[in-house]
């Protein structure tokens, strides 16, 4: 079974760090630098646990920004982002966001279009992968 907790950075900054260097610096080569953005205390985040290992993390920035989603390789397909992207859009309609925005990865725009969210714009790259502009009105 799958729970999202909610959560400030410092409390379980560990955890997110170890599962988005995991995902984004060793699968995917995104240079460490890039990872580590300053914003993370800024932020909401959210943790995904299955049998009480933390297995997937989001953030949620203060002006209606997903993003930073990793789910371990192990924990995929098996609803874990669903989860993490469910909690961080009620978290920000429930604060009163009206628009949510996000840089998606262009493979995992589906994704995202499964939960609403619309593309924008032309694809560009960051961090060396190519991501696409998307956005959910509330």
């Amino acid at each position: 079974m799958i729970s999202v907790e909610l959560t400030g950075f410092s409390p379980h900054q560990m955890a997110i760090l170890s599962i988005r260097f995991n995902v984004f610096v060793k699968e995917q080569g995104v240079d460490p630098s890039l990872e580590i953005d300053g914003q993370d205390p800024d932020c909401l985040h959210a943790i995904a646990y299955i049998d009480g290992k933390a297995v997937g993390t989001g953030r949620l920035l203060p002006y209606g920004h997903i993003g930073r989603m990793a789910v371990l390789p192990d924990y995929r397909s098996r609803g874990t982002g669903s989860a993490i992207l469910r909690a961080l859009i009620k978290a920000a309609r429930d604060r009163g966001d009206t628009l949510i925005v996000l840089a998606s990865q262009v493979h995992a725009a589906a994704f995202y279009q499964r939960f609403g969210f619309q593309s924008h714009g032309a694809p560009f790259i960051e961090a060396g992968i190519e991501h696409i502009h998307m956005q959910l009105q509330l």
